[in-house]
Parts: C-alpha cells; sequence; structure tokens
C-alpha cells in the first residue's frame, strides 16, 4: 500500500515544478496531425513536439528504463519507453500507458485573448490546443512511475507508448504495433490517459467508445451556376436534394437515426452505468455545452441524453462547400453542394458496413436523377470493455475517493479512440483503465481547449495507485 499524502505531494510538486512548464512549451508548437498537416514532416513540428518530449523524458526516465523513437519509413513517429519491474513485481507481466501528442487543427471562435498556439494560465487552466489532448499522458505516465519508485512501491514492467497519428484516426499505429509486438509484449492492463470527465469532482472510468463512419457527400444538377430567377421552380436547387438525402438517414425533426442497421443492442450493464451517470451530474450533462440563451437540450431524460451519446448513432455535417460566403452570394441556383458527413456509431457497431450502407442510402435513385457522390472518408470502430475485474474495481473506487474524495463513476464516450479497439482485439484478457482529463467546458478540437490542472494532478495520483495495486496482485 503505498501513503496518500506523500503520493499526492510527490505528483503536485512534479506538476507545478516540472509537467505545466513543459506543457506550455508543447502548447506552442502547432504539430497538426497528419490529416490536417499533410505536409507534417517537410513542416518539422512534429519532430518539434517529439524532441521536447523526449528531452524531458530523458532527463526523469525511471532506474533501468530505455526510451527509444521508433520510425517506419514514412510514418509518423512514436516514442518507446520500457520501464523495467521493480520491488519484486514480475518483468513477464506488463502494464501499457497510452496517449498521443498530434493535435487538431486551430478551430475558428477563439477568445480573443486566447488562441491554439498560445499557452495562457488563468487560475486552474492551461488554455492551447493538445495539453489536455492529450500531451500531459507522457509526463503523468513517467511521474506516476517515479512516485512509486520514490516510495519504494513495487510495479510490474510498464511500456509508455505515445504516438502522433491518434487525431487522424491512428492509420499508422497498427503497423507500431505489430513492429513492436515482442518488445509490448502481452499487457494484461492498458492505461489510456485520452478520454474525457463528467466532472472534476471524481475519478471517471470510460467503459465503451463510440465508432464512426463518415465522407462527403456531393450533389451536382448544372455545369455551372445560373439565374436563380430564371432557374429556381424548373431546376431542382442540389441543397434541396442534399436535405432529402439526409433524410434518409436523420429525423430532421429529432435527430434520430432512421437506418435501423446504423443501431446497436444497449447492454444492460451500460445502461445501469447510464444511469448513475445521469445521477451524479445531472443537468451537467448538458449545461456543459456552451449552448445559446433558450436553446434546450434534444430531451430532458438526463439517462437518455447519456445514452445518446454514448451508445446511440448520430449525425453531424462538419464541413460544406459550394456555398459562397453570404456577402459574395449572387442571386444564382448553385450547380452544386457538398458536405462533409460523421456518423457516430455504437460501439460494437462496424464502421466499414456502416460506410457502405451509408454509400448505398445516399446514392440508391438519385431524386431528379441528380449527380450524388458519396465518398467514404473515415471509418473507425468503436469499443467495448470487457468486464471489470474486481482488483481494478476496488482500486479504481480507492483512488477516486483518496485523491478527489468521492466514488468512481463509469460511463461511456462519445468519441473514438481507434487504439483501444485495436488494443481490445489483440489483447482480450487485458484490463483496461480508459480515463483523462476532458471534462465540462474543456473543448477539446474546439476553441478556448483548456486543461484542468488540479485535475491532471489528481488523475497522475489515481494512476499511481492502479499500478501499485495492480503489482501487489502477484507481490507479497
Amino acid at each position: 500500500m503505498i501513503d496518500p499524502a506523500r503520493t499526492r505531494s510527490f505528483v503536485d510538486q512534479m506538476w507545478g515544478d516540472s509537467i505545466v512548464p513543459e506543457l506550455v512549451e508543447y502548447i506552442r508548437i502547432p504539430n497538426k496531425s497528419p490529416a490536417f498537416d499533410p505536409d507534417w514532416a517537410a513542416h518539422g513540428y512534429m519532430e518539434d513536439a517529439v524532441a521536447l518530449m523526449v528531452r524531458w523524458c530523458e532527463a526523469h526516465l525511471p532506474a533501468g528504463a530505455r526510451l527509444e523513437v521508433v520510425r517506419l519509413e514514412g510514418r509518423t513517429p512514436v516514442i518507446f519507453i520500457d520501464v523495467p519491474a521493480r520491488g519484486g513485481a514480475s518483468d513477464d507481466d506488463c502494464v501499457l500507458l497510452y496517449g498521443h501528442l498530434d493535435k487538431q487543427p486551430e478551430m475558428a471562435g477563439w477568445r480573443a485573448d486566447l488562441g491554439p498556439w498560445k499557452p495562457v494560465l488563468e487560475g486552474d487552466k492551461l488554455y492551447g490546443r493538445g495539453g489536455a489532448d492529450d500531451g500531459y499522458a507522457v509526463y503523468a505516465s513517467l511521474t506516476a512511475l517515479l512516485a512509486l519508485a520514490e516510495q519504494d512501491a513495487p510495479h510490474t514492467r510498464c511500456v509508455v507508448l505515445i504516438e502522433a497519428c491518434e487525431e487522424s484516426g491512428s492509420f499508422d499505429l497498427p503497423f507500431y504495433i505489430d513492429a513492436l509486438a515482442e518488445r509490448i509484449g502481452r499487457p494484461s492492463l492498458v492505461v489510456c490517459l485520452d478520454s474525457g470527465c463528467g466532472n472534476y469532482d471524481q475519478l471517471w472510468c470510460t467503459t465503451s467508445l463510440r465508432g464512426m463512419a463518415g465522407g462527403t457527400l456531393s450533389v451536382e444538377v448544372l455545369s455551372e451556376g445560373v439565374h436563380s430567377g430564371a432557374a429556381s421552380g424548373v431546376v431542382p436547387s442540389s441543397f434541396r436534394i442534399v436535405r432529402a438525402l439526409l433524410d434518409r438517414i436523420e429525423d430532421a425533426q429529432t435527430g434520430a437515426i432512421r437506418e435501423p442497421s446504423f443501431h446497436a443492442p444497449i447492454p444492460e450493464q451500460r445502461r445501469r452505468q447510464a444511469a448513475t451517470a445521469a445521477q451524479v451530474l445531472g443537468s451537467a450533462i448538458y449545461e456543459m455545452f456552451p449552448m445559446l440563451p433558450g436553446m434546450r437540450p434534444v430531451t430532458t431524460e438526463l439517462e437518455e441524453l447519456v445514452l445518446n451519446r454514448t451508445w446511440r448513432p448520430a449525425l453531424a455535417v462538419t464541413g460544406g462547400a459550394g456555398m459562397p460566403l453570404p456577402e459574395d452570394a449572387g442571386n444564382v441556383l448553385r450547380p452544386a453542394t457538398i458536405l462533409k458527413l460523421s456518423l457516430r456509431l455504437p460501439p460494437t457497431l462496424d464502421s466499414e458496413a456502416a460506410n457502405a450502407r451509408l454509400k448505398a442510402l445516399l446514392e440508391t435513385d438519385p431524386p431528379y436523377g441528380a449527380r450524388v457522390r458519396f465518398d467514404p472518408k473515415s471509418a473507425g470502430d468503436g469499443w467495448d470493455a470487457p468486464a471489470l475485474a474486481g482488483w481494478l474495481e476496488a482500486s479504481a473506487g480507492a483512488a477516486s475517493r483518496d485523491y478527489f474524495g468521492a466514488d468512481c463513476v463509469y460511463m461511456g464516450e462519445g468519441g473514438s479512440i481507434p487504439f483501444m479497439g485495436m488494443l481490445g482485439a489483440r489483447f482480450p484478457e487485458a484490463q483496461f483503465l480508459i480515463t483523462g482529463v476532458l471534462g465540462p467546458h474543456s473543448n477539446a478540437h474546439g476553441p478556448n481547449e483548456f486543461l484542468h490542472l488540479p485535475t491532471g494532478r489528481k488523475l497522475t495520483a489515481c494512476v499511481t495507485r492502479v499500478l501499485a495495486d495492480h503489482a501487489a496482485r502477484t507481490v507479497g
């Protein structure tokens, strides 16, 4: 058993003296993920981020640990740290700690005094892109291991893996998992620090992640734009056709997805966990979002809101082309409308099959014979956690009470972490601690993203406790 007060003191000092200054420098680097910066290698920002993290890690490596930046030809790099077991724990067992260092693009709408590459410390918040999502992960992982060493506490062999392609769907990662398979071994526990938290008052463990399908929908009706007064009423609007096509997928009045194949049964345990999460969070489930005055959520049934964002499909239009800005728009019936679609999927659904169905729904029998094309751009399966082992449930609960002063809560997340599904398939016997610092208003991917620093510190201490309890299963 480790001393919670001693752990808290060590972790707080590491965050204050070392981690926060490093994250300030990390936020300054515009190391956008390859999907948003195809010339990432030439720009060199990814290498700058890797170099920054490597310098800190090399200065804080636990005894006997080895660090390597692994590079496969033509792919984003991976930071790989192998930390040997200590205190009589087995080197044959393994914990895999995961994070990523690539970032989402800038996004418009930042507060006037903030910006994606401008770190700003304001009270308990560190603003800027990537600090919470999730540049802090490598620092927290090594700090947890150092906290155990500081108390001469055992831990099994640990592998820290930080990728640089997660925000692009982790398309490079399978090649690294294959290349590093023997060096990783077979982890009995996976710790991922790239998820969210329902509030900043307790430890949140992610039980599931939604998958995603999507792509670009193009509807063309003319070879060139024509006067709307002459053509409207004769030539159907491409925008109206887009609306009709989207109605095949989604009920515009409720947002419910009409296509049955995009739904999946919700396990009873997940319903119970959703009910608990709804009780803990209350109206914060929707108040965490910056809705305008007078706006309401899609329902006031809180448990249904939790299930909507964790287990039910949902459609979003995330981009568009073919439309001029309002100030540039003349009275022209436009030749085409192009939209980028993102369809969130239940955790257990096959994303490739969903994309194929999406293409068939949108392209079959196009209204008025319009030229309709759907080009699938992304597909990623979701993930549903295996049954929780008794030791991990007890450890997470004790850690949450020790460092947050409240019980641990279990809830699914609406986003995707492709790495989890990949590891779940490869290591079906492993336990998973999926958690993170992305809580209310932290706004990952959007403007004004911030890292809530007290949560980062407490979460690091919680990981320390879980690593100690993991080793205690076989030591002593």
